[in-house]
Order: C-alpha cells, then sequence, then structure tokens
C-alpha cells in the first residue's frame, strides 16, 4: 500500500498534483524530502533491527542518504535556490510517517523482514521516479547531474535491499 501511494505521490507531480511540471526548487524538495524519509527509517532500524546485517544496512542507508542531503543542500546554496515544498513531498511525508509507525509497532525478525521488504519498495519506487519524473524534469544541469549520481547509488541500495529480503526469507 505504502509503495502505491508513494508511486502515485511521486508520478503525479507533472499531473493533478501540480498545475505544472516541477520547477529544480520543487524536484531539489522531493528530492531531499525521500533522502530524509530514508535516513529517519534507518534510525529507527538502528534501535529495532535484532539481525547485524540488518543494522549495518541500516547504517549504510543513513550515512549514504544523509551524504547525499548534504550535496543536494550545498547545491541549491550554491545555486541560491531555496527547496520549494510542494504536494509530493507532502505526501510522501505523510505517507512515510505512517509506515514508521506501523513498523515501530513490530519487532525481533518481524521487524527485520518488514522493514527490508519497505527498503526494496521504496528504492524501487524512488528510483522509477527519480527516473521518469525527476531526473527529466530538472533543468540545471548540476541538479540532474547530482540526482542521477544518487540513482546509481541508491539503485545499489535497492540490490543490497533485494538481497538482504531473499536472505531473510530462507
Amino acid at each position: 500500500m505504502l509503495k502505491h501511494l508513494i508511486f502515485a505521490a511521486l508520478l503525479a507531480v507533472p499531473g493533478a498534483a501540480m498545475a505544472q511540471a516541477p520547477n529544480d526548487a520543487q524536484i531539489a524538495h522531493i528530492a531531499y524530502t525521500a533522502g530524509a524519509i530514508d535516513v529517519a527509517a534507518a534510525q529507527q532500524a538502528a534501535t529495532k533491527a535484532t539481525n547485524p546485517e540488518i543494522k549495518a544496512f541500516a547504517a549504510e542507508m543513513e550515512r549514504d542518504h544523509k551524504a547525499v542531503n548534504v550535496q543536494a543542500m550545498a547545491l541549491v546554496k550554491k545555486l541560491n535556490v531555496t527547496p520549494q515544498d510542494n504536494p509530493t513531498s507532502q505526501a510522501l511525508s505523510k505517507a512515510a510517517a505512517a509506515k514508521l509507525a506501523d513498523l515501530g509497532k513490530l519487532n525481533g525478525a518481524a521487524y527485520d523482514r518488514a522493514y527490508v521488504e519497505n527498503e526494496v519498495a521504496y528504492h524501487k519506487t524512488v528510483n522509477g521516479a527519480m527516473e521518469i519524473t525527476l531526473i527529466p524534469g530538472a533543468k540545471n544541469a548540476e541538479l540532474k547531474a547530482l540526482l542521477q549520481t544518487g540513482l546509481k547509488l541508491f539503485q545499489s541500495h535497492q540490490a543490497h535491499a533485494e538481497h538482504l529480503a531473499m536472505t531473510l526469507a530462507k
């Protein structure tokens, strides 16, 4: 369900959620929000996960998404652009808060599986939205390049999460 909500929110950007395609300030806000959401999920996993591999994965997610968000903030500062809140960012935040609350009710192996399954779904969704909407919509070459670099990293996160999910399923 969360996967579908996030995907709909991300892909709706050029459609009903906004009167026009997102501008670079909105794209920057969406991308930053998506990263911050994964940081929050990783921080929760750091305290709730029981499997050492899941804890290590969560630490990687927190480190990498924080680093990309730091780069994003440095870029918008350099470009003198203020990230612009928008309905997509708001929908992402709302859906993520609900998912974190649901995950927070789980413990042990059930938490570990649910966290990893969510990471797989989340990265698939965000990566797809980056490819379909955010990267093609970015007008600034430096923003586009940062999004493309982030996408490569996030695709590796997705592969790692998929590997962990298969391992936990055994």
